[in-house]
C-alpha cells in the first residue's frame, strides 16, 4: 500500500483526498503557489511544498515541479485529482519515469480516449453505440458543411480536443454552418491547440447520463452505476443526481454495460466516467443513449456514487495504484437510495454569475448534511482559480426528499460578503419541473431569468432589518450581532439603493420571525447583512430625511483583477438595464459588466486596455 502520497492539486479535490488518505494511514504531501500559501488544503496536510506563482501556468501545470516536489518530499504517488493534469498522458508517463507511482489510468489509455474523434472510432469497435456523426479525416470546409447535410440539422461542430464546454457550436440551418465552423475553429485553436472537429446530430431534448467505471490491473473491471447531470450552464454541471430518474432496469443494464465495454476497449485502470447523451424526448430508452466521451479521471461529482453505493472511490483509487485488486465484484455493488449534489461557487448570477472574489468574512454552512469544501471562514477566494466554493451533499432515500433536503441546506449556507449561487441552486430544486423529474440539459437555460431573480424584500424583512439595526429587536438564536442605538419610533434604511421609513412598532407585523421565516444577519459593511433562501440583502442605516444613500447600486467594481478590453458607453450616456457597460478578461474569461438598471452613466473611470484592481470603481450609473 501507498504510504506516502502527494495531491498535484488544490481546493476542494485535494481536501477531499487528504481525508481519506489520513484514514488510511496514509502521509500527504500538498503543494502550493504563492496564492495559496494559507490555504486549506496546504494546512491540512502532513508536509507541502511551494511550486511556483500565482498563475496556475506557473505552478499546478508545471509537471516538472511537481515531480520535483514529489521526490523532494519523499513521496511514494502522485494524485492528480482533477483538472489541471489530471488528464495529461505525457505527464503521468513523466510520474512513472521518474520512479513514482501514478494514480490513474496508465498514459495510453488517456492517450486512447483523448481525442474524441479516436475515441469515437475505438467505440464503435467495440460495440458501443456512438451519437450519429461524422469522425473522418478530410477537415476541409465543404466536406464537413456536406456531412452536416447528411446528418441532418441540427448538428453538433465539436473539436476533437475539446472539454469543458469550449469548442462547440449548435448550428440549425445550412446557412449558419460556415461562420458557426470558423468560430469553433478559432476557438479549439485558441484553447487546445487543435483545430480539427467533428460533427454530431444535435439532440434536441438531451440528457447528460454518466457512468462510473473502475479498472484494476487485474483486468477486473465494474460499473458503479449511473449518475444525471443534465442541470448544466453553458456546458458546466451544476447539480448532479444519482441514480438518474426514470431509468429503468433494462436501460441501465444496457448503459452500463456499454459503459464497461468502453472501459475494457482500452485496458482501463483505475476510477474513469463515460459520458453518454440521451434523447429523452420519449423517456429514457436503451436505443437513445450514445457514448459522448470518456473522462479519465475522478469526476467532481463522484460523491453521488459513493452515497448511493457505500463506496470510497479515493480509497479504490490508491488501493488500485497500489497494485491490489478491486475491492467489490460487480455482483456486490447495489444502489441504496437517492444521493444529490450542488456546487457551490462564488459568483454572482445576478451579475451574469461574474465570480466573485475576496475574503470570507463570514463561512457557515449550517448543515449536517457531507460538504466537501476547499476553504474555511477567513479564507480568500482567489481570481487565479476556478471559484468553486463547495460541493453539498445530500443522501436520502428517495428523489423528492433528497431534492428538499439539499434545497434546505443550500438555502441555509451563510456566506459574506463573497457572492454565491445559492439562491440560484435553491430556486432550480425547488423549480416544479426540476422536482417532477422533467429535466434535460436545456433546463437551466429555459429558465435562467427565473432563476436569478432574488425575491424582493417584503415588509417583515424591511421591519426586522430596522429593528436589528436599532437594537431593539430582541435576541434569537438566528441573531448574528446586535447593535446598540437609543430607541426610536422610526428608522429611514435602504436597500440597493431604495430607501424606506420603517414603523418600529408596526404591530402588521409583531414579530417578524413568525411563521418560519428563516434567516440569518450579520453587521457588516456600517449595515446589516441578511441571508436568507441563500440570497443576500445588505441594509444600510441612514438618518431620517436624508436624501444620501449609503449604498451605491448603480456602483459597477470590478469583481476581480483584470484588464478593460472593451468600453461599450461614454459618460452621460443612458442606458437599460442589462446593457453592457463594458468587457473585462480576467481568470482566462470574458465578463461583460451590465447595468443593473434604467439610468444614465455618471462617471466613467477606465478606458479600453486598463488594467484594474479588485473592487476598483469602473462605472457608476444613477437611476432615471
Amino acid at each position: 500500500m501507498i504510504q506516502s502520497l502527494l495531491i498535484a492539486n488544490r481546493g476542494e479535490i485535494a481536501c477531499r483526498i487528504i481525508r481519506t488518505a489520513r484514514r488510511m494511514g496514509v502521509r500527504t504531501v500538498a503543494v502550493f503557489s504563492d496564492a495559496d500559501r494559507n490555504a486549506l488544503h496546504v494546512r491540512q496536510a502532513d508536509d507541502a511544498v511551494h511550486i511556483g506563482p500565482s498563475p496556475a501556468r506557473e505552478s499546478y501545470l508545471v509537471g516538472e515541479r511537481i515531480i520535483a516536489a514529489a521526490l523532494e518530499s519523499g513521496a511514494q504517488a502522485i494524485h492528480p485529482g482533477y483538472g489541471f493534469l489530471s488528464e495529461n498522458a505525457d505527464f503521468a508517463q513523466d510520474v512513472i519515469d521518474a520512479g513514482l507511482i501514478w494514480v490513474g489510468p496508465r498514459p495510453d489509455s488517456i492517450r486512447a480516449m483523448g481525442l474524441k474523434n479516436a475515441a469515437k472510432a475505438r467505440m464503435i469497435a467495440a460495440g458501443v453505440p456512438v451519437t450519429p456523426g461524422y469522425l473522418g479525416e478530410d477537415q476541409s470546409p465543404e466536406r464537413l458543411q456536406a456531412e452536416a447535410y447528411a446528418i441532418g440539422y441540427p448538428v453538433l461542430i465539436k473539436a476533437v480536443a475539446g472539454g469543458g464546454g469550449k469548442g462547440m457550436r449548435r448550428v440549425d440551418a445550412a446557412a449558419a454552418f460556415a461562420d458557426a465552423l470558423a468560430s469553433c475553429r478559432r476557438e479549439a485553436a485558441s484553447s487546445f491547440g487543435d483545430d480539427r472537429v467533428l460533427i454530431e446530430k444535435y439532440i434536441l431534448s438531451p440528457r447528460h447520463i454518466e457512468v462510473q467505471v473502475f479498472g484494476d490491473a487485474h483486468g477486473n473491471v465494474v460499473h458503479l452505476f449511473e449518475r444525471d447531470c443534465s442541470l448544466q450552464r453553458r456546458h458546466q454541471k451544476v447539480i448532479e443526481e444519482a441514480p438518474a430518474p426514470g431509468m429503468d432496469e433494462v436501460t441501465r443494464a444496457a448503459v452500463c454495460g456499454a459503459a464497461v465495454r468502453a472501459a475494457q476497449a482500452v485496458n482501463y485502470e483505475g476510477a474513469g466516467t463515460i459520458e453518454f447523451i440521451a434523447d429523452a424526448s420519449e423517456g429514457l430508452r436503451a436505443d437513445r443513449v450514445w457514448f459522448m466521451e470518456m473522462n479519465t479521471r475522478l469526476q467532481v461529482e463522484h460523491p453521488v456514487t459513493e452515497m448511493i453505493t457505500g463506496v470510497d472511490l479515493v480509497e479504490w483509487q490508491l488501493r488500485v495504484a497500489s497494485g491490489e485488486a478491486l475491492p467489490k465484484r460487480q455482483d456486490q455493488l447495489s444502489i441504496n437510495g437517492w444521493a444529490m449534489e450542488a456546487r457551490l461557487y462564488a459568483e454572482d448570477p445576478a451579475k451574469g454569475f461574474l465570480p466573485s472574489v475576496g475574503r470570507l468574512d463570514i463561512l457557515d454552512f449550517s448543515t449536517s448534511e457531507r460538504v466537501d469544501a476547499g476553504v474555511s471562514e477567513t479564507d480568500v477566494i482567489s481570481p487565479f482559480y476556478d471559484p468553486m466554493i463547495a460541493k453539498v451533499i445530500v443522501h436520502r432515500p428517495d428523489r423528492a426528499e433528497a431534492a428538499a433536503e439539499l434545497a434546505r441546506a443550500v438555502g441555509n449556507i451563510m456566506i459574506w460578503p463573497v457572492r454565491t449561487n445559492a439562491g440560484f441552486l435553491t430556486a432550480a430544486l425547488s423549480h416544479p419541473e426540476f422536482t417532477a423529474a422533467i429535466i434535460d440539459t436545456g433546463f437551466i437555460a429555459r429558465n435562467e431569468d427565473a432563476l436569478v431573480v432574488r425575491p424582493d424584500a417584503n415588509d417583515k424583512l424591511w421591519l426586522y432589518a430596522a429593528r436589528e439595526l436599532t437594537g431593539n429587536f430582541k435576541w434569537t438564536p438566528l441573531n448574528g450581532f446586535r447593535l446598540n442605538a437609543p430607541g426610536v419610533d422610526q428608522l429611514v434604511i435602504s436597500l440597493d439603493g431604495v430607501s424606506k421609513t420603517v414603523d418600529l412598532q408596526s404591530s402588521a407585523h409583531p414579530d417578524p420571525l413568525a411563521g418560519g421565516i428563516g434567516l440569518a444577519s450579520y453587521a457588516c459593511d456600517g449595515g446589516l447583512a441578511i441571508i436568507r433562501n441563500g440570497h443576500s440583502y445588505l441594509f444600510q442605516h441612514q438618518m431620517r430625511g436624508s436624501g444620501h444613500h449609503s449604498l451605491h447600486d448603480g456602483d459597477i467594481v470590478s469583481p476581480m483583477p483584470g484588464r478593460v478590453i472593451a468600453v461599450e458607453v461614454a459618460a452621460g450616456q443612458a442606458v437599460t438595464k442589462g446593457q453592457t457597460l463594458l468587457v473585462l478578461e480576467a481568470m482566462k474569461m470574458e465578463h461583460a459588466l451590465v447595468a443593473p438598471f434604467d439610468g444614465t452613466v455618471t462617471e466613467l473611470n477606465v478606458q479600453t486596455g486598463a488594467q484594474v484592481q479588485v473592487d476598483a470603481l469602473l462605472v457608476r450609473v444613477e437611476a432615471e
